[in-house]
Protein backbone atom coordinates (compact mmCIF):
# COMPACT_ATOMS: atom_id res chain seq x y z
CA UNK A 1 0.00 0.00 0.00
CA UNK A 2 2.90 2.40 0.85
CA UNK A 3 4.17 1.64 -2.25
CA UNK A 4 1.11 2.82 -4.38
CA UNK A 5 0.76 5.65 -2.66
CA UNK A 6 4.17 6.88 -3.22
CA UNK A 7 4.17 6.29 -6.77
CA UNK A 8 0.89 8.56 -6.44
CA UNK A 9 2.63 11.05 -5.00
CA UNK A 10 5.57 10.82 -7.58
CA UNK A 11 3.01 10.43 -10.72
CA UNK A 12 0.96 13.79 -9.39
CA UNK A 13 4.61 15.87 -8.78
CA UNK A 14 5.58 14.76 -12.54
CA UNK A 15 2.58 15.87 -13.74
CA UNK A 16 2.15 18.94 -12.12
CA UNK A 17 5.72 20.11 -13.97
CA UNK A 18 5.53 18.72 -16.86
CA UNK A 19 2.89 20.94 -17.27
CA UNK A 20 4.45 24.06 -16.82
CA UNK A 21 3.13 25.96 -19.83
CA UNK A 22 3.80 29.60 -20.78
CA UNK A 23 4.48 32.27 -18.10
CA UNK A 24 0.40 32.46 -17.39
CA UNK A 25 -0.66 29.23 -17.64
CA UNK A 26 1.13 27.52 -14.72
CA UNK A 27 -1.27 24.82 -13.51
CA UNK A 28 1.15 22.54 -11.17
CA UNK A 29 3.14 23.44 -8.20
CA UNK A 30 6.12 21.50 -6.49
CA UNK A 31 6.98 22.61 -2.94
CA UNK A 32 9.36 21.71 -0.23
CA UNK A 33 9.05 22.58 3.94
CA UNK A 34 10.03 22.52 7.20
CA UNK A 35 7.52 22.45 9.82
CA UNK A 36 7.99 23.16 13.79
CA UNK A 37 5.06 22.60 15.25
CA UNK A 38 3.33 20.40 18.42
CA UNK A 39 1.85 16.71 19.03
CA UNK A 40 -1.07 17.84 21.02
CA UNK A 41 -3.04 15.21 22.53
CA UNK A 42 -3.97 13.15 25.92
CA UNK A 43 -0.84 12.43 26.80
CA UNK A 44 0.27 16.43 26.62
CA UNK A 45 2.06 18.62 24.63
CA UNK A 46 5.35 18.02 22.21
CA UNK A 47 7.39 19.84 20.32
CA UNK A 48 7.61 18.47 17.12
CA UNK A 49 9.65 19.05 13.46
CA UNK A 50 7.72 18.20 9.83
CA UNK A 51 9.67 17.98 7.25
CA UNK A 52 8.36 17.05 3.73
CA UNK A 53 7.98 17.49 -0.54
CA UNK A 54 4.75 17.69 -2.56
CA UNK A 55 3.16 18.87 -5.19
CA UNK A 56 -0.33 19.32 -6.85
CA UNK A 57 -2.07 20.37 -10.14
CA UNK A 58 -5.06 22.60 -10.41
CA UNK A 59 -7.48 20.76 -12.33
CA UNK A 60 -10.29 23.03 -12.71
CA UNK A 61 -10.46 26.93 -11.71
CA UNK A 62 -9.00 26.89 -8.58
CA UNK A 63 -9.56 23.56 -7.23
CA UNK A 64 -6.31 21.40 -6.84
CA UNK A 65 -5.48 17.66 -6.58
CA UNK A 66 -1.96 16.58 -4.94
CA UNK A 67 -0.12 14.62 -2.58
CA UNK A 68 3.42 14.84 -0.34
CA UNK A 69 5.35 12.64 1.66
CA UNK A 70 8.01 13.64 4.79
CA UNK A 71 8.92 12.69 7.95
CA UNK A 72 7.33 13.99 11.30
CA UNK A 73 9.10 13.24 15.11
CA UNK A 74 9.75 14.96 18.16
CA UNK A 75 12.56 17.65 18.08
CA UNK A 76 14.44 16.40 21.06
CA UNK A 77 14.69 12.96 19.33
CA UNK A 78 14.06 12.63 15.54
CA UNK A 79 14.65 9.28 15.01
CA UNK A 80 11.44 8.26 17.02
CA UNK A 81 9.12 9.59 14.48
CA UNK A 82 7.41 8.19 11.34
CA UNK A 83 6.80 8.63 8.08
CA UNK A 84 3.93 10.71 6.76
CA UNK A 85 2.19 10.51 3.15
CA UNK A 86 -0.85 12.70 2.63
CA UNK A 87 -3.35 12.68 -0.87
CA UNK A 88 -5.36 16.00 -0.84
CA UNK A 89 -7.78 18.23 -1.98
CA UNK A 90 -7.18 22.11 -2.27
CA UNK A 91 -8.95 25.35 -3.40
CA UNK A 92 -6.71 28.34 -4.08
CA UNK A 93 -8.55 31.66 -4.33
CA UNK A 94 -6.34 33.16 -6.78
CA UNK A 95 -5.38 30.71 -9.66
CA UNK A 96 -1.97 30.40 -10.89
CA UNK A 97 -3.62 31.83 -14.12
CA UNK A 98 -4.37 35.03 -12.71
CA UNK A 99 -1.99 37.88 -12.03
CA UNK A 100 -1.14 38.65 -8.21
CA UNK A 101 2.22 37.56 -5.88
CA UNK A 102 -0.81 36.25 -3.22
CA UNK A 103 -2.36 32.80 -4.03
CA UNK A 104 -4.17 32.18 -0.96
CA UNK A 105 -5.52 28.41 -0.26
CA UNK A 106 -7.69 25.87 1.72
CA UNK A 107 -6.31 22.26 2.14
CA UNK A 108 -7.82 18.97 2.86
CA UNK A 109 -7.75 14.76 2.62
CA UNK A 110 -6.17 11.63 3.77
CA UNK A 111 -3.15 11.51 5.47
CA UNK A 112 -1.42 7.73 6.15
CA UNK A 113 0.95 7.30 9.06
CA UNK A 114 3.53 4.77 8.51
CA UNK A 115 6.72 3.13 10.66
CA UNK A 116 6.75 -0.19 11.86
CA UNK A 117 2.85 -0.26 10.88
CA UNK A 118 0.42 2.34 9.34
CA UNK A 119 -2.58 4.67 10.44
CA UNK A 120 -4.81 6.24 8.63
CA UNK A 121 -5.97 9.51 9.37
CA UNK A 122 -7.13 13.15 8.04
CA UNK A 123 -5.45 16.29 8.23
CA UNK A 124 -6.93 20.24 6.97
CA UNK A 125 -4.93 23.22 6.52
CA UNK A 126 -4.33 26.66 5.13
CA UNK A 127 -1.93 28.89 4.06
CA UNK A 128 -0.62 31.16 1.24
CA UNK A 129 1.69 31.33 -1.54
CA UNK A 130 3.95 34.60 -2.49
CA UNK A 131 5.51 34.53 -5.35
CA UNK A 132 8.40 36.31 -5.45
CA UNK A 133 9.63 35.06 -8.91
CA UNK A 134 7.76 34.27 -11.89
CA UNK A 135 8.78 30.39 -11.00
CA UNK A 136 9.83 30.81 -7.13
CA UNK A 137 7.66 31.07 -4.23
CA UNK A 138 7.43 31.20 -0.40
CA UNK A 139 5.02 28.88 0.90
CA UNK A 140 3.34 29.31 4.29
CA UNK A 141 0.94 27.63 5.88
CA UNK A 142 -0.97 26.23 9.04
CA UNK A 143 -1.55 22.08 9.21
CA UNK A 144 -3.29 19.67 11.56
CA UNK A 145 -2.90 15.93 11.16
CA UNK A 146 -5.39 13.89 13.17
CA UNK A 147 -4.96 10.03 13.87
CA UNK A 148 -7.85 8.45 15.60
CA UNK A 149 -5.78 5.23 16.67
CA UNK A 150 -2.89 7.96 18.34
CA UNK A 151 -5.55 8.92 21.13
CA UNK A 152 -7.03 11.29 19.94
CA UNK A 153 -3.78 13.58 19.07
CA UNK A 154 -3.13 16.42 16.91
CA UNK A 155 0.20 16.94 14.73
CA UNK A 156 0.02 20.46 14.56
CA UNK A 157 2.77 22.79 12.83
CA UNK A 158 3.70 25.78 11.02
CA UNK A 159 4.57 24.77 7.50
CA UNK A 160 7.38 27.67 5.76
CA UNK A 161 8.99 26.56 2.79
CA UNK A 162 9.71 27.13 -1.24
CA UNK A 163 7.22 26.29 -3.74
CA UNK A 164 8.00 26.33 -7.70
CA UNK A 165 6.15 25.97 -10.88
Amino acid sequence: MRRAFLIGVVLTMITGLANAQTAREHRGYGYGFGAPGASVGDGGTTATLHVGVGGERLVYKGLGAGGEIGYIGPMTGMGSGFGIGSGNASYHFRTATSSGKLDPFLTGGYSLAFRNEVASGFKVGGGVDYWFKERVGLRVEVRDHYFPVFRSTNFIGVRIGLTFR
